[in-house]
């Protein structure tokens, strides 16, 4: 059970590393375009204002669990599912664009444009590394079932409907790890921003 997600990874290593380089890549691209236009950036903030973001995360400072609560049901819900999974599950790869959209948003989204959030960006960055590496896993994921949907004999079955089984099985296996890393990425993002980069930023007032 512990070995599965791993052997589905070393099969499919390139599909994985081209995974990785979409996402990763998608981020700094997003970070460069967001410091060279920083009103983007800004725009961004100014957004997570309007839509309550902004006051959600600071009503929950005080509560470090409960903020990793809503972290992490945010991540599985708006992202893990709605954004990748489902509609992949409906049409195949379909997760891979709308995923490579909101990539590249994130990096302009943290994109720093004063002092204090270039500092915050330092124990942010490895929040933004753990969580990727959780959405590249269901990627994968999601990559198989679309060719074992498409292509069948690639999953060593005949038919569309046992490759789409095959595919669904290979992405639960690979749900697994990624489940744990979001809660560990959760974890991480709420203590950090209340011991981190909150302490961080009232310095730097």
């Amino acid at each position: 059970m512990l070995r599965r997600p791993f052997e589905i990874i070393g099969a499919n290593k390139r599909a994985y590393l081209a995974i990785n380089l979409m996402a990763y890549g998608l981020v700094v691209a997003g970070f460069i375009v967001g410091i060279v236009f920083p009103d983007l950036s800004r725009a961004q903030a100014q957004t997570q204002q309007t839509d309550g973001t902004a006051d959600l995360v600071t009503s929950l400072l005080s509560n470090p669990w409960l903020f990793a609560v809503v972290i992490f049901a945010v991540n599985i819900g708006r992202l893990s599912a709605l954004t990748i999974v489902l509609p992949s599950l409906v049409v195949p790869f379909l997760g891979l664009p709308l995923f490579a959209y909101w990539s590249f948003m994130t990096g302009v989204t943290i994109a720093p444009t004063t002092d204090m959030a270039w500092v915050a960006l330092i124990p942010h960055s490895l929040t933004v590394v753990i969580e990727l590496q959780d959405y590249i896993l269901l990627l994968l994921g999601v990559y198989l079932l679309g060719r074992s949907w498409l292509w069948p004999r690639t999953a060593g079955v005949t038919t569309h409907r046992r490759g789409y089984l095959r595919g669904l099985r290979m992405l639960g296996w690979l749900a697994l790890p990624a489940v744990v890393l979001l809660v560990i990425g959760a974890l991480y993002e709420s203590f950090s921003l209340l011991y981190l980069v909150h302490p961080l930023s009232l310095w730097l007032l």
